[in-house]
């Protein structure tokens, strides 16, 4: 079994392989217990999804914790896997699908969580980013 996930900031659109089931759940609360009962329910497998500057952590952890394996790709790698076998179409759907179909024919090995005060220092890293972009938004709007 061979799961991609594309993370956004309020869902989270899974691709299962094979089979080629696919849904969507909220990217917090109830859906991420909904992913992990999902998942649970499967043979055993690879979970995939790209890091996405902070949203990911959160599914990251929440799958970590239910022992799913688990690896947080590179997006250039999955952007680079879609050019090569020429599926450049963008929708979250499609994304979900091309990153399983990546996970299969690469098969990216496991790793383990960071630990606690790693991943609470790139949940900082990744706010103060955000941060950072609003208050260039903001004083972009306002002609500073």
């Amino acid at each position: 079994m061979f799961v991609g996930i594309d993370v956004s900031k309020d869902r989270l659109d899974v691709h299962v392989l094979p089979g080629d089931e696919a849904f969507a759940v909220a990217r917090h609360g109830e859906g991420l217990g909904e992913l992990v009962r999902r998942l649970r329910a499967l043979p055993a497998g690879l979970v995939v999804m790209e890091a996405t500057g902070g949203y990911e952590t959160v599914v990251a952890a929440a799958l970590a914790a239910a022992n799913l394996p688990l690896v947080v790709v590179n997006p250039r790698q999955v952007r680079d896997f879609a050019r090569a076998v020429g599926r450049l179409a963008k929708t979250d759907k499609l994304d979900a699908q091309i990153i399983a179909r990546f996970a299969e024919a690469v098969r990216p090995e496991p790793r383990p969580m960071p630990d606690a005060q790693a991943r609470a220092l790139g949940e900082l890293l990744a706010r103060r980013r955000q941060l950072v972009e609003m208050i260039g938004a903001e004083n972009n709007d306002v002609g500073i």
